[in-house]
């Protein structure tokens, strides 16, 4: 980024022609007097600059120029970021290997075909896969993982290793610690590890597809309490839809069952607004997608973006040209341009 400190000494170029005609006209005093100096103007010719003239002019030009200090900028930004600290849980009961069907899919071979292809996963690789780019567009965010069934089980403290974390995140599997689904215990082991961060906001996102089937110590609404008061956000997201089937094997070969939305949307709803967080409800893998945006949205990291700029200086360069102008024009004008009245 090239500029110049002091711009305005840019002005004095409009001296420059003055110096020009000074040059031209006045700077030669005349060895004798005549009565009428056309004789000899017209003898002469016309007046033009010499060379040594033209080094004093040019000189002029490159001094001011000096005195405007020009100078190249190399302008670095600093970063400083205050993340937040966030929780992850995830619902990893057996209900969570349900798929969840596009309409345009009406018939087994066509679904099984998607299935076996990748282009149909299940409830709970959706939500790893929009997990893991959540976690990828939070570098500056410790988060943790928990995995729930009757119990909540952590799988990572908030951490900014999030290479480790996303290793971790590959490993749960639907049905990996159980079949019930208790929402008390993520909420209340989330509430345990983010109480006593020095973090500006602490959240907890809670994915669920089944309603609150485990007895625990707490009810879900007691646990959304002690989330309030130690200042954690709870987001609640409800994943599935009511065209979801389970791919069942039997001796007679694969086939499909209705699996259904069992989360209780009411009460997730109710825990979150309890903690001043957001219901979200996650259809299919589109609708998952639009609700981990949402979260982003939400979650704001801040940032500080203090600059500072390192200037090279040209001015002592111009003004040694000038000063080498001004030589060569002195030394052009007492030797080889030396001139006589």
């Amino acid at each position: 980024m090239m500029e110049f400190a002091y711009p305005w000494v840019w002005c004095g170029a409009l001296a420059l022609p003055l110096f020009y005609f000074y040059l031209l006209r006045w700077r030669r005093r005349p060895a004798f007097v005549a009565a009428s100096a056309r004789p000899f103007r017209r003898a002469a010719g016309k007046r033009r600059l010499g060379f040594a003239e033209w080094c004093y002019l040019a000189a002029a030009l490159v001094l001011i120029a000096a005195l405007a200090r020009p100078r190249f900028g190399d302008e670095r930004v600093i970063v400083r970021s205050q993340g937040i600290d966030i929780v992850i849980a995830l619902d990893l009961s057996g209900s969570m290997e349900a798929y969840d069907v596009p309409k345009e899919i009406t018939d087994g071979g066509a679904l099984l075909k998607a299935i076996r292809s990748g282009e149909i996963r299940d409830r709970l690789d959706v939500a790893k896969a929009e997990v893991r780019r959540f976690i990828e567009a939070r570098p500056n965010d410790r988060i943790g993982l928990l995995g729930f069934a009757d119990l909540a089980y952590s799988f990572a403290p908030p951490t900014l290793d999030h290479a480790w974390l996303l290793a971790r995140l590959e490993t749960l599997r639907p049905g990996l610690i159980g079949d019930a689904t208790g929402i008390a215990s993520p909420i209340g082991s989330a509430v345990n590890r983010l109480k006593d961060s020095k973090a500006p906001r602490r959240v907890l996102v809670l994915f669920t597809d089944g309603t609150n089937t485990a007895v625990n110590r707490l009810t879900p609404r007691q646990a959304a309490k002690a989330a309030k008061e130690f200042g954690v956000i709870l987001h609640t997201v409800g994943i599935g839809s009511r065209n979801a089937y389970v791919l069942a094997e039997s001796p007679l070969g694969s086939r499909f069952l209705p699996a259904g939305d069992n989360f209780d949307a009411e009460m997730l709803s109710e825990l979150a607004e309890l903690t001043g967080g957001s219901y979200f409800h996650a259809a299919d893998a589109e609708g998952m997608r639009k609700v981990m945006e949402a979260i982003n949205r939400l979650e704001k990291t801040s940032f500080e973006q203090p600059k500072y700029v390192e200037y090279r200086e040209y001015a002592p360069m111009l003004a040694l040209a000038a000063l080498a102008l001004i030589l060569l024009g002195f030394t052009a004008e007492t030797t080889w341009k030396l001139r006589l009245p």
